[in-house]
């Protein structure tokens, strides 16, 4: 995988009119991008098409979590949107995990395509160990990111998301056949915004991260294309 194929691009916008804009403006430099909730409620599965127009794949970035029928009818249902990976909160458990993994095999079997990534969350970049203590969680960060790791592994994902800070301990505990995807990548001098535990995309790779997602730092520089080209290269440098 070359570093240009690891770079996801975060469409944290607005609007499908801007998403498609940059979109456009990224061809030949990004392949992948990342659809959240915030641009998912402006504008559903349009931009999912447009972004496939434009010879792009997907990363649905819903996290899904809910009882395992209705996780496993909303996975069935991004299939049919043809996304290249799909996400969903491994603290939902075994069961839920097990039935989106299953209904991702019968629905892409069913219309006859390859079945997308299924990748599970593990802690939250926004959340510090003060934060698991409020919500009850007695492990710490890297502890609990690994137990859902391997929660997630058993139950048939293909990978997870965690932060940079917790890559190293979850590719020394499964090895190169677990997906992990980075989220929270920041240049050096930049602002960390709302995320907590942050790197460089040079940092994250280095410590095995298979893809690394970058929004704002791409999506707010005066020039977009050039800001990812310089991400780009720092994943290229020994």
């Amino acid at each position: 995988m070359t570093a240009r194929d690891r770079l996801i691009l975060a469409l944290d916008l607005p609007s499908l009119e801007s998403a498609e804009e940059i979109v456009k403006q990224m061809q030949g430099t990004i392949h992948l991008f990342k659809v959240g909730l915030a641009l998912f409620t402006a504008a559903g599965p349009r931009v999912i098409n447009r972004i496939h127009e434009e010879g792009g794949r997907v990363f649905l970035d819903l996290k899904f979590h809910d009882i395992p029928q209705t996780v496993a009818a909303a996975v069935a249902k991004a299939v049919e949107w043809r996304v290249f990976m799909l996400d969903l909160h491994a603290a939902g458990g075994r069961e839920m995990m097990q039935a989106a993994a299953q209904a991702a095999v019968e629905k892409a079997e069913a219309i006859g395509i390859e079945r997308p990534r299924l990748i599970g969350v593990t802690v939250l970049t926004s959340l510090t160990q003060g934060d698991l203590q409020t919500l009850g969680i007695g492990s710490g960060v890297e502890e609990q990111a690994l137990a859902l790791a391997s929660l997630a592994k058993e139950s048939g994902l293909d990978g997870v998301v965690a932060s940079p800070h917790e890559v190293r301990a979850i590719r020394r505990r499964f090895g190169p056949d677990l997906l992990v995807i980075a989220p929270g990548i920041r240049p050096k001098a930049a602002q960390p915004d709302d995320q907590r535990r942050i790197a460089t995309a040079r940092e994250a790779v280095r410590a095995g991260a298979d893809y690394v997602v970058v929004g704002r730092p791409i999506l707010t520089a005066a020039d977009p294309v050039a800001a990812a080209e310089q991400l780009v290269a720092e994943m290229e440098t020994p």
